[in-house]
């Protein structure tokens, strides 16, 4: 039986934030304001250059949409993502910023979840 979109988002939430400490969870709460205020690329650019828990977090997420658009992200890698991203289309750009903003959604609940658990 094939998962929903939901299902894969929420178990590959649940296996990325296995290992999180406490600023990975709050990194993960707070991602998804900043890039409704700055934009996806910036944020992806300024958690690159914080690097330690904040690229953890962004290259995960890099992970899950490079795998959800493979033909317009390749690489989950900092530079080919990002170089991908500037290329991509209107309509492709939109969608990969709403399928960030689902898959965060999942992380942000599924790491308080785990971490407040422990």
């Amino acid at each position: 039986m094939a998962q929903t979109m939901e299902q894969r988002r929420a178990q590959d939430a649940w296996e990325k934030c296995a290992d999180y400490r406490d600023e990975h969870v709050n990194i993960a709460k707070g991602l998804p304001a900043l890039i409704m205020n700055s934009g996806l690329m910036q944020v992806l650019a300024f958690a690159h250059e914080k690097g330690k828990e904040h690229e953890l977090v962004a290259f995960q997420l890099r992970i899950w949409l490079s795998k959800c658009f493979p033909a317009i992200i390749p690489q989950s890698d900092f530079e080919p993502f990002m170089e991908s991203l500037m290329k991509a289309g209107p309509q492709d750009y939109q969608a990969i910023n709403a399928e960030a903003f689902a898959w965060l959604k999942w992380l942000r609940q599924m790491a308080a979840a785990r971490k407040g658990g422990k």
